[in-house]
């Protein structure tokens, strides 16, 4: 039995895509050739490409009104993309909006400052990040460029369980901790990006989902090959894309279908996260800091009430098949990501053990 392994990233993917992955690396559907070495040109390949790209429209009822991009560079490479992308459209030195919610939306905004003049509309840093602030609070520019969230943090834990309305100024989102796992109604998004290592695959592909009215404006600083207008016209096939990270995805995509599709992945992440929380929330060994309306159901942060017993946690942890526990070193503590391929039996998992650790450290004290 295969360890459950609670990394944030690059993260614990389904068996079943290891297994066909294996099977297939020395020869992809009898073309006697591995996907790792086949021409970004050729009609194999061409055709993994479509499908994957398909099934994810598919999967994720993205409306014709979008482009679906596969890029490379990871989230932190979109953080200069976007605006590179879109301050075009709005002339000298426009405005771009950001909620502040976490660490992953602060380098988002460093990031952008370098390129147009940030004004943070709301940021939860005054409370630690354990929230996400309330719409009516923040402090939009009328005619921004656009407005940036990070839908999930991965780090501090927090998550949005609503939609932002920000008028007619686009809205983009960070949803790479989250893609996959709950319905997205794309059409209120001008721009949607992920990493893959989360929730669909391996590192070495992002996925942007873009409206088609956002491509073409570039700055002259773009670089040619993260212009989206040179993504989109040559079908992600401007350069050499990452063509195994692509059919990984695509293997990740047919897994889902397999499962009952994205309002089953929904479903089990509520299952999953409930679960760990309502834990945590009876236990006075253990304690999550983030306001309740606000948490992750994908990354669980939490801590010990005596954090010098960290180290045996992690380490006893292992020794019981649970892996990559430990917190971001950002915040500390203890961290559970519990994307699509984290069955609900590894939740469970977990609770057994911390339940035994609570007990047995309880009585070591006592002794």
């Amino acid at each position: 039995m295969r360890p459950y392994n609670f990394s944030a990233g690059p993260a614990m993917l389904p068996e079943e895509v290891l297994k066909q992955a294996s099977a297939e690396m020395l020869d992809w559907q009898a073309t006697g050739l591995s996907v790792m070495e086949m021409s970004h040109r050729s009609p194999p390949f061409e055709s993994i490409l479509k499908q994957t790209r398909d099934d994810l429209r598919e999967l994720l009822k993205v409306p014709d009104t979008h482009h679906i991009l596969f890029m490379q560079g990871g989230a932190t490479a979109m953080n200069a993309i976007i605006p590179m992308n879109l301050l075009g459209r709005k002339g000298i030195d426009p405005a771009i909006d950001f909620v502040h919610t976490g660490v992953w939306s602060g380098k988002s905004l460093d990031e952008a400052g370098k390129y147009g003049n940030v004004n943070i509309a709301a940021s939860s840093s005054g409370m630690h990040f354990r929230n996400v602030p309330v719409q009516k609070d923040w402090r939009l520019t009328a005619n921004a460029a656009y407005v940036h969230i990070c839908s999930n943090e991965t780090i501090n834990g927090n998550q949005f369980h609503f939609t932002p309305d920000t008028g007619s100024v686009p809205l983009v989102s960070d949803m790479s901790s989250e893609m996959l796992s709950r319905r997205v109604d794309f059409s209120k998004y001008g721009v949607v990006f992920a990493c893959a290592q989360k929730n669909m695959g391996q590192a070495g592909l992002t996925v942007v989902i873009v409206r088609d009215d956002l491509i073409g404006h570039a700055l002259p600083c773009c670089p040619s090959v993260f212009n989206w207008k040179n993504v989109a016209d040559n079908q992600s096939m401007f350069n050499t894309p990452p063509t195994y990270a692509i059919y990984i995805c695509g293997l990740v995509l047919k897994w889902l279908k397999r499962q009952g599709g994205v309002d089953r992945m929904e479903q089990a992440s509520i299952e999953k996260s409930s679960l760990l929380y309502n834990f945590i929330d009876g236990s006075d060994f253990y304690r999550n800091d983030v306001a309740a309306d606000s948490r992750s159901r994908m990354n669980v942060p939490f801590f010990l009430a005596d954090e010098s017993l960290n180290e045996a946690f992690t380490n006893e942890a292992a020794k019981k098949g649970i892996l990559q526990i430990k917190g971001h070193r950002a915040v500390g503590g203890m961290r559970a990501s519990l994307y699509n391929a984290m069955p609900v039996e590894g939740v469970r998992a977990l609770i057994a053990f911390m339940q035994a650790f609570q007990q047995n450290h309880r009585i070591d004290k006592n002794l």
